[in-house]
């Protein structure tokens, strides 16, 4: 299976993997059910997760259920547990939406929700991230979760992400970090897809950030918390989940 996996994802479009998901998903769950580990976001729980990464695989890491992964589980218990996200009257603006998350936020009545991406074929708004329709200090809370890593000029897309939140709002832009690297790294002359993967971590990647990610974002204008949010959860509760310990969340706020 994991071979499969390994092919799957590597060969067949991201757009075209989102609709192949929504057939595949009841019987991945049905195959895997069990008692070791659950998925919060809707519960669940599987003898096994599955293995999932472009390059070299993590085991033990996708939901069979909602196709989660660590950084959506942590986010999850993030939100439910230590922001209003659930309660207060927001308004949302979400990009290139998760699956596990997407049905469950539309729900959500006390949201205004609303999703963009360029590509993604389940997003409400196609827009490009360094140019958004939207105005000005339009939205209380903006998701924007492993997107900036895709993006050549991130500082323009982080200046249209700080244009569109209102004074007092808040939002998590998770990307991928390693944190023993001080400054982020980037070669715009690498556009091999096999050694952008081996590089950066994902063929489609265009830098890998260090911990001056932060910084960064502070530059523009946005303060940030660097929520280490497994600190604050039990072994058993990242082992029962499925959780890399250390993962950050990056929190902004405007």
């Amino acid at each position: 299976m994991k071979k499969t996996f390994k092919i799957i994802l590597n060969t067949i479009p991201r757009p075209i993997l989102i609709r192949l998901s929504y057939v595949a998903r009841p019987v991945l769950a049905l195959l895997l059910k069990g008692n070791t580990f659950t998925d919060p976001i809707d519960g669940k729980s599987f003898k096994s997760f599955l293995p999932y990464g472009y390059g070299k695989q993590r085991n033990n890491v996708l939901s069979p259920s909602t196709l989660s992964l660590e950084r959506h589980r942590l986010l999850w218990l993030y939100l439910q547990n230590d922001t209003n996200f659930f309660s207060k009257k927001l308004k949302v603006l979400h990009f290139a939406p998760e699956q596990c998350f997407l049905k469950r936020f539309r729900k959500l009545k006390n949201l205004n929700y609303t999703t963009t991406d360029l590509l993604s074929p389940i997003a409400d708004v196609k827009a490009d991230i360094c140019n958004l329709p939207f105005e000005d200090n339009s939205y209380d809370m903006i998701l924007c979760n492993h997107v900036l890593e895709h993006i050549p000029d991130d500082t323009k897309a982080m200046q249209e992400l700080f244009r569109v939140l209102k004074p007092g709002g808040y939002g998590v832009f998770q990307i991928p970090q390693d944190l023993s690297r001080e400054k982020t790294f980037e070669d715009n002359s690498i556009t091999d897809r096999k050694e952008r993967a081996r590089i950066f971590g994902q063929y489609d990647h265009v830098r890998i950030y260090g911990r001056d990610y932060f910084d960064k974002l502070r530059r523009i204008g946005f303060k940030v918390d660097e929520v280490d949010y497994t600190t604050q959860l039990s072994e058993e509760d990242i082992t029962k989940y499925c959780l890399a310990k250390g993962e950050i969340i990056p929190v902004v706020y405007k």
